[in-house]
């Protein structure tokens, strides 16, 4: 990595993907806690990338020996966290099909190049979060009949809706720019008497990190509020 490259801004993503890797080292008794108590905050602290490399630099992978250090590159070296360990591979669904019930597909599957769904008087469920994706250019087609149906995607995703709705609504609240290098989704298809919606929701990681900052700055508040009243 460039000494420019050290410079650049890191993203909440970025954070991230170095926290979960220093609990994993936890777990796995590579760190006690005051280190990773430690190390936690100075990541969440982090504005460069050049402030996070130093954090899991002697850290090897998960479960192996291989170096597990943050690259800058959108990914902890070795951790399968990047998007760039996300892409490639064989599709393990090519679509979905519902009739007076519902279908999901969720978790860790594999988006194929053209993922085709279709729901009548049913519903389902497209969840993009933890998902790999077969290719960086994928389309996915939702028709739906007088039924609903949701597609669900990080923040970082590159989407675009092209859908219509015909006496129905094809929703676009998810449709934006994601990060360089993330997968380009395309949402396409119709709604008839039925609706289709698009939007982003946090994964459960970026959920927790959340919550953990909460907690720490109510901590923080209680030291201060504590700390005025001894001073007062």
């Amino acid at each position: 990595m460039t000494d420019d490259h050290l410079e650049l801004r890191a993203s909440d993503a970025d954070r991230e993907r170095v926290t979960e890797r220093l609990r994993d080292a936890l777990a796995e008794g590579r760190l006690d806690m005051d280190e990773f108590n430690t190390r936690l905050d100075s990541a969440y602290k982090a504005r460069t990338y050049g402030e996070l490399v130093p954090l899991t630099r002697d850290l090897p992978a998960v479960g192996g020996a291989a170096p597990g250090a943050f690259t800058g590159a959108g990914e902890v070296a070795g951790s399968g966290t990047g998007w760039a360990s996300r892409i490639g591979g064989p599709a393990t669904s090519k679509g979905a099909f519902a009739f007076w019930s519902g279908f999901a597909r969720r978790g860790r599957w594999t988006v194929p190049r053209v993922f085709t769904a279709f729901a009548m008087w049913g519903g389902g469920e497209i969840d993009l979060r933890e998902a790999r994706f077969e290719d960086r250019e994928v389309v996915i087609r939702c028709f739906t009949v007088m039924g609903g149906m949701g597609v669900i995607a990080p923040p970082d995703l590159n989407v675009r809706v092209s859908g219509f709705g015909i006496m129905g609504g094809f929703g676009d609240d998810g449709a934006g720019e994601g990060t360089p290098d993330a997968p380009h989704v395309t949402v396409t298809g119709f709604a008839l008497m039925g609706g289709v919606g698009v939007e982003r929701k946090l994964r459960r990681a970026d959920k927790q990190r959340l919550k953990e900052e909460r907690r720490r700055e109510r901590l923080a508040e209680g030291e201060d509020r504590n700390d005025r009243k001894r001073l007062g």
